[in-house]
């Protein structure tokens, strides 16, 4: 079992919020000792259910190359351990190798790392999902949001709909992106399983804990998300890489009781429209009971 690196359920992002911050562009992407398995995990989706990991629109492909010649010439200089370039290919440790010829580009650059790929393209209607290759989803299908403008795509989220001061920010924040500072945001959701491929949204009043008088098979998920303008193109690439722990894994944390009562605090908080939408009206409190557990003497 690991120890989450970062925990935003302590607090330090929270939920319904922008949260944007600046990123250096040496921290763009953040890599772990679950890259080959995530990568596994792609190849096999991608060649059971290729339609639902990938989708681009026509007139997307010199953005997609940009997004892979960026990653093909960052990866091997700020990960050398793991990255070597190799001619037309990257290899990573310890096995894999990675041909850069190999189309389509996006999806070439999603085997190199363990985040998912969006690509962000500007319209008449706003921002829209040009181009994604999306494995590992929580609770939202690229069939359902390729296409869709910001907005629509965030249709479903208190507080983040079409005509919301939230929405508004967000377009501005696209507008304004520029190319040497991408930003980092944090998201998090508390699961029942551990399934990276996570397409399947959770009714309001599902249980899915267990059936205990506490929550049981707890597992955290959260997204470290990552938005950066493209210098060529002028497209932003959105970066999602998935951590899924145990909830025990807390138990191992250094700072364990103290981002307990932080999560006890953000669940508490959590409005009606808010705890529907993360899926967790019939769950908080048998949640909060296990948590609860997690810290008593």
């Amino acid at each position: 079992m690991t120890t989450p690196r970062h925990t935003p359920y302590d607090g330090s992002s929270r939920l319904f919020q922008i949260g944007l911050k600046p990123l250096s562009l040496a921290d763009w992407i953040d890599v772990d000792e679950r890259l080959p398995a995530y990568l596994r995990e792609k190849d096999r989706l991608f060649r059971d259910g290729p339609t639902e990991v990938f989708a681009a629109e026509p007139g997307t492909d010199g953005a997609q190359r940009e997004v892979l010649a960026l990653l093909a010439d960052h990866l091997p200089v700020r990960f050398p351990q793991v990255y070597r370039r190799d001619g037309d290919a990257v290899r990573i440790a310890p096995d894999m190798i990675v041909a850069l010829a190999d189309d389509p580009p996006l999806l070439t650059a999603a085997r190199l790392v363990q985040d998912d790929l969006v690509l962000m393209r500007r319209g008449e209607s706003g921002w829209r999902l040009a181009a994604a290759s999306l494995s590992f989803p929580s609770s939202w299908s690229l069939a359902e949001k390729f296409g869709r403008p910001i907005h629509e795509v965030h249709a479903p989220v208190p507080g983040f709909g079409g005509g919301t001061r939230n929405a508004e920010l967000i377009a501005r924040m696209f507008d304004n992106l520029r190319p040497e500072t991408p930003v980092i945001r944090w998201n998090w959701s508390l699961y029942g399983d551990d399934r990276l491929f996570h397409p399947d949204v959770v009714g309001p009043q599902e249980r899915r804990f267990g059936a205990g008088a506490q929550a049981e098979h707890v597992v955290l998920r959260s997204e470290r998300q990552t938005l950066r303008r493209l210098p060529l193109s002028g497209d932003i690439v959105f970066t999602i890489k998935i951590a899924v722990d145990p909830l025990a894994a807390l138990e191992r944390h250094s700072r364990g009781p103290q981002i307990v009562a932080a999560l006890i605090a953000q669940l508490e908080a959590l409005t009606d429209q808010q705890l529907a939408y993360k899926g967790m009206t019939a769950e908080r409190e048998r949640v909060i009971a296990r948590l609860r557990q997690l810290v008593l003497p």
